[in-house]
């Protein structure tokens, strides 16, 4: 765990900050060069992704202390210091979605053609993120034998652990590439987005059998697995209907 990266007197660069920047910047770079491709304007693209850092990590932090309440009421200086990790996708993913669809609104851009052009980038910047949190030492695995093949001991555990968040990364790093591929044979408008959302509700829903850090909050499941079965229902019904009603229609290249 490499939670400092260099630490130059009072200037501190964090690990996870790092890789969430390079995550970001990469997703950026390939949005803005895409953009003309999905008949978006390139600037006004650049201009929604800085909306939707913004409020994706104010809504990953949120969620996170609602569900931590206890603890950040005792220490409200701790809300602040996203440095030592602490924030649920869902949350983000929420809070990015509305600051989206006001800001495709305002700025009069297809909203679906925006999703289908960001979702496979904002798996890539997911996968960067996860590797932030593997040298954090947050958002860590289940404990394991020591004999277990990639098992980690993280300072202050009394065992090894399995390393979710590289497992995570790898996972998010492959519906990257299954989404890159699906965008040059999607047949509808929305498909891609709607893709994205049935693979990571399916990959999350997996994970957190994998992750010792969250509680159960109903039938042995997790907060992240109610949201990730009712977003997986919910989205497979509308991808259902929309590949029913596109069937005979040409496929749509991009």
């Amino acid at each position: 765990m490499h939670p400092i990266l260099i630490k130059l007197g009072s200037l501190t660069v964090y690990s996870y900050g790092v890789m969430v920047a390079i995550g970001f910047a990469l997703a950026v770079a390939f949005i803005y060069r895409r953009a003309a491709g999905f008949d978006l304007d390139k600037d006004k693209c650049l201009d929604l992704m800085i909306a939707i850092l913004i409020f994706g990590i104010l809504g990953a932090r949120l969620l996170y202390v609602l569900l931590n309440l206890s603890f950040y009421t005792a220490n409200p200086l701790e809300i602040v210091m996203l440095s030592k990790g602490g924030l649920i996708w869902y949350g983000g993913f929420i809070f990015a979605l509305i600051a989206m669809g006001v800001y495709v609104r305002i700025k009069k851009m297809a909203f679906w053609q925006v999703v289908d052009l960001i979702t496979p980038y904002i798996a890539l910047a997911q996968g960067f993120g996860r590797i932030g949190c593997f040298l954090n030492g947050c958002c860590y695995g289940i404990k394991v034998s020591p004999n277990f093949p990639f098992a980690v001991t993280f300072p202050g555990e009394a065992g090894p652990r399995l390393p979710a968040q590289l497992i995570s990364a790898v996972l998010l790093f492959l519906i990257f590439v299954i989404l890159m591929l699906w965008q040059k044979r999607r047949r509808f408008i929305g498909e891609i987005a709607l893709g994205y959302c049935i693979l990571y509700s399916s990959k999350r829903f997996i994970m957190e059998f994998l992750r010792g850090d969250n509680p159960k909050i109903l039938s042995g499941l997790t907060m992240s697995q109610v949201i990730s079965v009712i977003i997986f229902i919910a989205t497979l019904s509308i991808f259902i209907f929309k590949a029913r009603q596109c069937k005979k229609r040409p496929t749509i290249s991009k």
